[in-house]
């Protein structure tokens, strides 16, 4: 038997096309990207999450001598955002990357990590991938990795 998937997304062609909120939690993103440490890939990423409270936490990447043993930026957050803020669900999450050429998308690690504290918090998160001045968002992680490991 054959089905189908469509995702649905937003598209913004600008940073000013983007709800207020979106704006300010993305240029949080891009401001976190000035903390990663990147000196093998050059690729800085930050990322920042509005909590329910208002509270904007943010992460980036950090990379080590010996690969894979580095971190993403949303993974950084998340476990950041985990260890201290647990109780205050994340409503969005905003990811940007230095040099920014391109939309900055999670890695699959990623995603899973994203699905995983949607699945705690009972609740899922606006997900907005900004780069080369436009950006696509989507209202749960579950759009970027519909087909997602679970115990």
């Amino acid at each position: 038997m054959k089905k189908e998937l469509n995702i649905s997304y937003d598209h913004y062609e600008s940073m000013e096309a983007m709800p207020i909120a979106d704006q300010e939690l993305t240029r949080a993103a891009i401001a976190a990207t000035k903390g990663a440490y990147a000196p093998y890939s050059h690729f800085h990423v930050g990322a920042a999450a509005r909590l329910k409270s208002g509270r904007i936490v943010s992460g980036a990447n950090s990379e080590s001598e010996v690969f894979p043993s580095g971190i993403c930026a949303e993974r950084s957050l998340l476990f950041f955002y985990q260890a201290n803020y647990a109780d205050d669900p994340i409503e969005a999450l905003a990811i940007a990357s230095d040099p920014s050429e391109r939309e900055c998308y999670p890695c699959g690690n990623c995603r899973q990590t994203i699905i995983d504290v949607e699945r705690r918090q009972a609740s899922p998160m606006r997900i907005i991938m900004w780069g080369g001045g436009t950006a696509t968002a989507v209202d749960s992680a579950e759009l970027l990795l519909p087909f997602t490991f679970k115990l």
